[in-house]
């Protein structure tokens, strides 16, 4: 699904990402951790070809979209789908057409887009707040709508950076518990990149450890 060979990422001097070689398979539930500045956003970036390498190659399905050009991005873009740690919604929306306009950019007509938001937003718990703005939704139900927004194209891949960041230990636990429906319900790869020990403890799942750059630990 996602191969990392020998991938190097400087930004000037600075070395962010040193030779690293990883395989994620599909179906994999997999915690990204290391201390800040260890490299983590920089590998997810690279995953959705938000940056290149500056030697190496990644393999998305077999593809090296290391070396894909800009017209062949939606290859990328449509089998990623990322959700971030400051949510990223459009403040002046409300939650219905936050997840509607992923939908638009793909060519969805309105009659598909109302029959799809609503089980979208059924999925996450936030159908009765379809109307509410961001500024009107808790945390947590942000972060849900930001999900549901995510995997709006079905996305073979989630990549979640630091999503639970802003939020308390309980939500947390609602986030990524929701995130592990998702992989065993739509067969999504999930790639967390996170601080909380706890939740990488309590949830017994693949964990790769990032320290200076260096891939240290693929448990």
């Amino acid at each position: 699904m996602i191969r990392f060979e020998s991938v190097t990422k400087k930004y000037g001097d600075t070395i962010v990402l040193d030779k690293v070689d990883v395989e994620i398979k599909e179906g994999e539930f997999v915690y990204l951790t290391g201390p800040s500045g260890a490299g983590k956003t920089t590998l997810l970036r690279l995953i959705l070809k938000e940056e290149d390498p500056d030697s190496g190659k990644i393999f998305l399905e077999d593809k090296d979209i290391s070396v894909l050009s800009n017209k062949d991005l939606p290859f990328v873009r449509r089998k990623v789908g990322f959700v971030f740690q400051d949510f990223k919604l459009l403040q002046s929306k409300n939650a219905f057409d936050n997840v509607a306009i992923a939908l638009e950019v793909i060519g969805k007509s309105d009659e598909q887009i109302e029959k799809i938001v609503p089980d979208l937003l059924s999925s996450v718990g936030l159908l009765k707040k379809a109307k509410n703005y961001p500024w009107q939704l808790s945390g947590g139900e942000k972060q849900r709508l930001a999900i549901a927004r995510a995997i709006a194209l079905e996305p073979k891949i989630i990549v979640a950076d630091e999503p639970t960041g802003n939020l308390d230990q309980a939500t947390s636990w609602e986030i990524v518990n929701l995130l592990k429906d998702i992989n065993e319900n739509m067969g999504a790869t999930i790639i967390i990149a996170t601080h909380d020990t706890g939740l990488i403890n309590n949830m017994k799942k693949r964990v790769l450890h990032l320290e200076e750059g260096r891939l240290v630990k693929h448990d």
